[in-house]
């Protein structure tokens, strides 16, 4: 796996490269739809291609490993031959899962244990037995078993979790560094820089997750309720240490501005079910700011989605027309409108990314961090 920086914005610290993997390459700054349980949800795999054009999406070892769980997966020869999804792939360790199960699990030194959300039945997540997971569904870049602390956190709580987080990565690097990817493409470990939002935690492991010497970093356990001034504010502090010709991955980010605001800051790779679950609601992001498919603003509107976009359900279908899908609950309205919305997505991204190439991404992140967030 390799990743090459092939331009800079001169009046912000964004950055375009490429990252080279066995499933194909990736242009940055990048997003990646969120296919939790081995599906975009409500999207098919030709629309990931050829509309949204997705490069790379996600899968959770947690999700996954409970259903259809490993003996499925590893028969299948892994979760791109599962899927069919021919392109790279990234697995979450399930450490934020650990997080929102708070009610349903102990962590302890060995790792976690917790109860499924399907049945109830208990099981334990080791950073070894993670690693191994991750393995057997096979993703090309795989993340470490962490601790994602909550916001507000207490000082001491967040230190003691840092502490526990470094030496899980200790493990997690052991164990990939002694076994072998089971379907014949490399496989990458990223570490995550955590630390709540207390910036000597923050620095203390921005700069161990830097000493690890990886293929890329990721920086966990922002976008958990805090401001987002602060989210910026960490996000810069980590970017500062971390290696510049490491790709940088913020995970669980964001909103439209979000991405834009830490592209500025030297991210080069996101996540968020935003786009997905918020199509699934009504709420429509577009080139010329948000809308709500359901007010009755639209109900008479015959104009595409967004002409603009560009892409099937963006121009093919009317504002009117999915207006319609949902109030009459019908499937195929959030179907679209996910469609839509990560197609958005992607061009977001991939004109941030034509914006440095060019040199204007300041100028332009500007007036379109303001012009997205309009409610229509």
């Amino acid at each position: 796996m390799t990743f090459d920086l092939v331009a800079r914005d001169p009046q912000t610290k964004a950055r375009a490269g490429v990252l080279t993997t066995d499933h194909g390459p990736i242009e940055t700054p990048i997003f990646m739809p969120v296919g939790t349980a081995g599906s975009v949800k409500a999207v098919h795999q030709r629309e990931l291609k050829d509309d949204v054009q997705a490069q790379i999406i996600l899968g959770n070892t947690y999700h996954l490993y409970l259903r259809p769980g490993l003996d499925t997966l590893q028969k299948a020869g892994g979760l791109h031959k599962f899927n069919g999804w021919d392109r790279p792939m990234l697995t979450d360790s399930g450490g934020y899962q650990v997080y929102s199960l708070s009610n349903t699990r102990k962590i302890k030194e060995e790792g976690v244990k917790f109860r499924s959300h399907i049945d109830g039945s208990q099981h334990l997540f080791t950073p070894e037995g993670v690693m191994d997971i991750q393995r057997i569904i096979g993703a090309d870049i795989i993340m470490a078993f962490d601790e994602c602390t909550p916001w507000p956190c207490d000082y001491d709580y967040a230190r003691r979790s840092l502490d526990m987080t470094h030496r899980w990565l200790k493990r997690c690097m052991a164990r990939i560094d002694s076994t072998e990817p089971l379907y014949g493409h490399e496989q990458q470990l990223f570490p995550i820089v955590q630390g709540s939002t207390f910036r000597d935690l923050r620095e203390k492991s921005a700069q161990f997750v830097a000493e690890q010497g990886r293929a890329g970093n990721a920086i966990g356990g922002l976008s958990v309720g805090e401001p987002a001034d602060l989210m910026y504010e960490m996000t810069e502090l980590c970017c500062d240490i971390l290696p510049s010709d490491k790709p940088r991955y913020l995970m669980g980010v964001g909103t439209p501005a979000n991405i834009l605001e830490n592209i500025a800051l030297g991210v080069d790779m996101f996540d968020c079910v935003l786009p997905t679950r918020n199509a699934r609601n009504g709420m429509l992001f577009t080139t010329q700011g948000i809308i709500n498919i359901r007010n009755k603003k639209w109900e008479q509107d015959f104009s595409p989605l967004d002409a603009e976009l560009g892409g099937y359900a963006s121009t093919f279908y009317s504002k009117s027309y999915l207006r319609h899908l949902f109030h009459a609950s019908e499937y195929l309205g959030g179907m679209a409108a996910s469609v839509h919305n990560l197609t958005f997505y992607l061009w977001l991204v991939r004109s941030a990314r034509e914006q440095i190439l060019a040199g204007t991404f300041s100028e332009w992140k500007e007036r379109m961090v303001k012009q997205l967030m309009i409610r229509l």
